[in-house]
C-alpha cells in the first residue's frame, strides 16, 4: 500500500512503472532498427561489393597500414564483441532495457569498426598476392560519403518519427551535432574533389551541391533550435518539413560524387588474391549476419509483453544468435590468422554483388 505521504495510490505507481517500461521498450526497438540498418549498410558497401578498395577514415587515411595491424585489431574487436553480447543477454534477463539499448549502440559501433578493419585486411592480403594490382584512388571515397548520406537520413528520421514529448534538449543537441558532423565531412570531400577535378562542370557542380546542402541544413537547424526553445507540434512539423530538402540535397550530392569517373579504379586480383579476400570477407560476413539476427531478436522481444506466448521462442532465437556471433568471431579470427577459409565457402565468383 502506498504511504500517505507519497500522494499516489498503488494503481498509479504501477501505471507509471508500466508506462516507463513501455517507453524503454520503444527506445530499444528504435535503437535496434538504427543499428541493424547501419550494420547492413556497412556490410553491403565493404563485404558484398564487387569492387576491391582500401578502407579509409574520415580524414582520408587508410584505417591501418599493415595486414598485421588489421588482424590484431579485428581479433581484439571479436573479444570485445563476445563480452558485449553476453552483457546484453544478462541485462535483458534483468529487464534493464535502457542498459540493453546502450550496449546495443556499442555493439553496432563495434561491428562497424570490425567490418572496416576486416575489409581492409582482406584488401591488403589480396593485393599482396602475386599477379594482383592495388586500387587507384579517385577524387571521392564511395564508402565515406555513402556512410554520411545514411547518417543524415537516419538523423532526419529521428525528427520525423520521435513524438514531441520525447524530443528532449539532449536528443535535439545530438541531432544537430550529428547533422553538422556529417555535412562537414561531405563538404570537405566535395571541396577537395572540386579542387582536384580537371573537368570544369564537375568543379562547379561540387560547389553548387555543397551550397544547396548547406542552405537546406541552415533552414532545418533553425527549426531544430525552435523546437528546443519553444516545443510545439507546429515547430516539430517544421522540422519534418525542412528535413526533406536536406535529405534530397545530400542524396543529389552523393549521387553525383559517386559517379564512376570520380572513384578511381578498384584493385585487380589474381585467383589467389580473390580466394584470400573471399575467406576473410566470408568470416566477417558471418559475424555481421549473426549480429543482425541478434538485433532483430532484441527488437522482437522489445515489442511483445513478457507473458506473450511467443516470448520463449524469441528468447531461444536470441540465444542462438549470440552463439552464432561467437562462432562467427572464431571463423573470422582463424581466417585472418591463416589467410584462408576455415570452412567451405562459396566459389570465388559466386558471392553477392551490391
Amino acid at each position: 500500500m502506498a504511504s500517505s505521504g507519497s500522494g499516489k495510490s498503488d494503481t498509479e505507481v504501477s501505471s507509471n512503472i508500466l508506462s516507463g517500461s513501455l517507453q524503454q521498450r520503444k527506445r530499444l526497438s528504435s535503437i535496434c532498427d538504427s543499428c541493424k540498418a547501419k550494420m547492413q549498410l556497412v556490410a553491403d558497401l565493404l563485404l558484398l561489393s564487387s569492387e576491391t578498395r582500401p578502407v579509409v577514415t574520415a580524414d582520408g587515411q587508410q584505417v591501418a597500414e599493415t595486414f598485421d595491424k588489421c588482424r590484431d585489431t579485428v581479433i581484439a574487436r571479436t573479444k570485445e564483441l563476445s563480452i558485449i553480447t553476453h552483457d546484453i543477454q544478462s541485462q535483458l534477463n534483468m529487464g534493464k532495457f535502457v542498459e540493453v539499448g546502450d550496449r546495443l549502440v556499442e555493439m553496432g559501433d563495434l561491428v562497424v569498426s570490425l567490418t572496416e578493419f576486416s575489409a581492409h585486411a582482406a584488401y591488403l592480403a589480396a593485393v599482396d598476392t602475386s599477379g594482383s594490382q592495388s586500387a587507384v584512388p579517385g577524387l571521392v571515397d564511395r564508402y565515406k560519403v555513402t556512410r554520411c548520406r545514411h547518417e543524415v537520413e537516419q538523423t532526419c528520421s529521428v525528427l520525423r518519427l520521435t513524438p514531441l514529448a520525447d524530443l528532449t534538449p539532449q536528443l535535439l543537441l545530438e541531432v544537430s551535432q550529428n547533422i553538422l558532423r556529417n555535412l562537414t565531412t561531405l563538404t570537405d570531400a566535395s571541396s577537395l574533389a572540386s579542387e582536384k577535378s580537371k573537368d570544369r562542370f564537375a568543379k562547379e557542380q561540387f560547389k553548387a551541391s555543397v551550397k544547396c546542402m548547406s542552405t537546406s541544413a541552415t533552414a532545418l537547424l533553425a527549426c531544430v533550435r525552435e523546437v528546443k526553445t519553444c516545443p510545439s507540434e507546429l515547430s516539430r512539423n517544421r522540422c519534418v518539413l525542412f528535413s526533406g530538402p536536406l535529405v534530397q540535397a545530400v542524396h543529389a550530392l552523393v549521387g553525383f560524387a559517386t559517379e564512376p569517373q570520380f572513384l578511381g579504379k578498384p584493385a585487380t586480383l589474381s585467383p589467389e588474391g580473390k580466394a584470400v579476400q573471399t575467406a576473410v570477407l566470408g568470416g566477417a560476413m558471418s559475424v555481421v549476419s549473426a549480429c543482425v539476427l541478434l538485433t532483430q531478436g532484441l527488437r522482437d522481444i522489445s515489442q511483445h509483453p513478457e507473458n506473450s506466448a511467443q516470448m520463449p521462442g524469441y528468447r531461444e532465437r536470441l540465444r542462438n544468435s549470440a552463439c552464432a556471433v561467437s562462432d562467427g568471431c572464431t571463423l573470422l579470427s582463424q581466417a585472418l590468422r591463416e589467410r584462408s577459409s576455415p570452412r567451405t565457402l562459396p566459389p570465388v565468383n559466386s558471392h553477392s554483388v551490391n
